[in-house]
């Protein structure tokens, strides 16, 4: 008979971290939480199931994180699996997006304007000027959902509470940080040489991450698929109150609620699945869940 894990999340403290999730999740914090990681088991940030670490039971392709912004996070770029490997001994960082809630004209920053070149975009970096003016900015709110695979110039704006699924990987190559110090009172390490690498100024590649965007998942009472990817599929439940229904879900499924509740699962809180089985669940109020599939998992 299956089982669902309930996880504690990693925390970690950011420097444009907001309050939203420390609130919701009761975290007493000496500074600002910007993540949580929900289901991980990266060395850099596992997830507990209890004290402990998830990494310790098994390995997962994929990871599922809560994101909070009081400020903009730096504009970054992830590199593919090939890139990563021979410079990271990592696999790459293909993620993506759903927004749980976002202030009045809170957006974020998606791939290039038309016409940005190369070469027009380093030597702004290189002259130490802004470079949010190349990036597209997209007005978000709830529902709204983003996909970002590698070579993607991208950054979370400020005001914004996000739930991404990812490959496991913690490998970040930020371009531009807003000129502020980190929580240590130093600029945060930029990765200009890398990013060179990496990102993709291809005028098709940056028009097509504004077409493949969704909105109003929140509305539809349906299961949606939001991801496939190699390493992870992502789908979105919602139910309205009194609904009653079963989920079969695979061993090490993981399942994270947006909204409501689901069974002893309250909002914010994740779960993963021993052993292949059938569950059957009863919503008490409207509930909006993730069920994160992945592969290769012992």
């Amino acid at each position: 008979m299956g089982k669902l894990i309930k996880l504690n999340p990693f925390i970690s403290e950011t420097v444009w971290g907001g309050s939203r999730l420390a609130r919701a999740k009761g975290i007493n914090s000496t500074n600002p939480v910007g993540e949580t990681w929900e289901v991980s088991t990266l060395s850099q940030g596992s997830s507990k199931v209890g004290d402990i670490d998830l990494s310790t039971l098994c390995s997962l392709k994929y990871l599922v994180k809560f994101i909070d912004t009081a400020a903009n996070l730096s504009i970054q770029v992830h590199p593919d699996d090939e890139y990563a490997r021979i410079h990271e001994n990592a696999s790459g960082k293909t993620e993506c997006w759903i927004i749980l809630d976002a202030n009045p004209g809170a957006g974020i920053y998606l791939g290039f304007k038309k016409g940005v070149t190369k070469k027009e975009f380093f030597n702004a970096v290189a002259s130490g000027l802004a470079v949010d003016k190349f990036l597209n900015f997209i007005e978000v709110n709830s529902g709204d959902f983003f996909y970002i695979p590698p070579g993607t110039v991208h950054a979370i704006g400020s005001g914004i509470t996000v739930c991404e699924a990812q490959q496991s990987s913690g490998i970040t190559y930020r371009v531009w940080d807003w000129n502020r110090m980190g929580l240590d009172g130093n600029p945060r390490e930029l990765h200009i040489d890398k990013a060179r690498d990496v990102l993709n100024f291809s005028e098709d590649f940056n028009q097509k991450l504004l077409t493949t965007s969704k909105s109003h998942l929140f509305e539809s009472e349906e299961i949606i698929t939001l991801a496939k990817h190699k390493d992870f599929q992502v789908e979105l439940i919602n139910y309205p109150a009194g609904k009653k229904f079963s989920l079969k879900l695979n061993d090490k499924d993981a399942i994270v609620v947006l909204r409501g509740s689901l069974g002893d699962l309250k909002t914010y809180e994740s779960a993963l699945v021993l052993e292949e089985s059938t569950f059957s669940f009863e919503s008490v109020s409207p509930v909006s869940f993730l069920v994160v599939s992945g592969v290769n998992c012992p």
